[in-house]
């Protein structure tokens, strides 16, 4: 029978940390995904209520709906940076459910938003390594001291995951350093 996770301290201010940086990683590309589809509203919604939780609000279903949307938002895009955007959003909302677990699943959580934002800039690059890398460069620079605390209690990111997961396993190693 597979262990259960050990559990970590995760405090309410350190949540609320993560996902307004995780929303802040998600705006950086959502006119990405405004300017595939305009009329869609869903991955703006879902960085507003993460920015809503890390302003003081509380975690809903709303909150969780609002992710759910992003994500469903992302499947129907057609363009392959707006689906990114959009999962960069759906990944900010999903921030404020981060579980206290000391899984390495957990890390995809706290830097899922940012490595989204990276791929969608990416692609809109043409696959442009500086930007990349400048991209990536900005995410590190602006985590806040919560995310750098969150992974230390956590193992480090787990293999696989495409070039997002490359992305989140540079983050973390970064942010550990």
């Amino acid at each position: 029978m597979p262990k259960e996770p050990d559990k970590i301290e995760l405090s309410e201010h350190e949540l609320r940390e993560i996902a307004g940086y995780a929303a802040d990683c998600a705006r950086r590309v959502l006119a990405i995904f405004e300017q595939s589809v305009p009329a869609d509203a869903r991955p703006r919604d879902a960085i507003e209520a993460a920015y809503a939780f890390a302003g003081g609000g509380r975690r809903t279903g709303a909150l969780r709906q609002c992710g759910f949307a992003a994500f469903k938002a992302a499947g129907e895009a057609a363009i392959p940076a707006a689906v990114e955007a959009a999962r960069a959003a759906s990944h900010a909302a999903g921030a404020a459910y981060l579980h206290p677990l000391a899984s390495a699943h957990q890390v995809k959580h706290i830097l899922g938003a940012a490595a989204h934002a990276a791929r969608a800039e990416e692609l809109v690059s043409g696959e442009d390594q500086p930007v990349t890398a400048g991209t990536l460069e900005w995410a590190r620079q602006h985590a806040p001291p919560a995310v750098v605390a969150v992974l230390g209690r956590l193992p480090a990111a787990p293999p696989g995951g495409g070039r997002v997961g490359e992305f989140i396993r540079y983050l973390d190693a970064a942010l550990r350093a």
